[in-house]
């Protein structure tokens, strides 16, 4: 993740004010009507996104003939693979494409749509009671993590070279995972996925909220901090559905 270290200025001025006016303008975010309207818009822009998920993933397992069709065809699933990689680096990269209003709202809705068309297309392997299960699951985990996030006084985005390096070995833990199946391979990568992507929620929750003591967000960055937050919670959601599978 590109994360904007914050900048700090030591000023010596006669008045009071001009330091203020100073300290507003190196850290926009020390005005709370900023923050707050920031924080509501990342908010809006994640609930949507969920419902548009929840939604898809509800229309692939309850629609039969679009579930049997996924079967038949499982190129279309591996097809949204290298689309989403696209669209994240897009969105992750270039900052004219993530701030410059509709076309930065028109790219996380496409992102949205095609991520949503995976995870649906992903649960047709699964029953519908697991899929359920593992929402409320993701639901439950993540209500707790941001409360955490907002009660906690340690600062996890002190541990993002930490979490780096553990996500990278996760991902050559699944790498060796899809060569030997095992039942205990697959459990121990289930568990380690939520876990990384739980620790993950909570440094970007601190992150929006302005918890952060060495990073820090402008406040025109609300798409790359909800693709943040959805981007966790949709991890989170599908390491917690093979959890689930692998119980039974």
């Amino acid at each position: 993740m590109a994360y904007q270290p914050a900048n700090y200025v030591v000023q010596v001025t006669d008045s009071a004010d001009e330091l203020q006016s100073s300290t507003e303008e190196l850290n926009p975010f020390s005005d709370m009507t900023i923050r707050k309207d920031f924080i509501r818009k990342v908010f809006f822009i994640l609930t949507f996104q969920l419902m548009i998920t929840l939604g898809l993933i509800c229309l692939f397992i309850f629609c039969i003939p679009i579930k049997t069709w996924v079967l038949l065809n499982p190129w279309f699933t591996y097809t949204l693979f290298p689309a989403i990689f696209v669209l994240i680096v897009i969105l992750a990269c270039f900052e004219d494409a993530r701030r410059k209003v509709p076309e930065n709202f028109f790219l996380l809705f496409i992102f949205t749509l095609v991520e949503g068309l995976l995870l649906g297309a992903i649960s047709v392997f699964y029953h519908a009671d697991e899929i359920m299960w593992a929402v409320g699951g993701t639901a439950l985990v993540t209500w707790s993590l941001t409360l955490f996030a907002l009660q906690t006084k340690f600062d996890f985005t002190s541990l993002s070279a930490i979490l780096w390096t553990i996500l990278f070995v996760l991902i050559l833990y699944g790498s060796l995972y899809f060569f030997m199946r095992s039942y205990w391979l697959h459990l121990i990568y289930a568990a380690l996925g939520t876990l990384v992507f739980s620790v993950y929620l909570v440094l970007d929750t601190q992150l929006m909220l302005g918890r952060s003591l060495q990073y820090a967000l402008s406040p025109e960055e609300y798409v790359f901090a909800a693709l943040n937050l959805y981007l966790d919670i949709t991890n989170i959601f599908v390491f917690i559905l093979q959890l689930i599978s692998t119980e039974r």
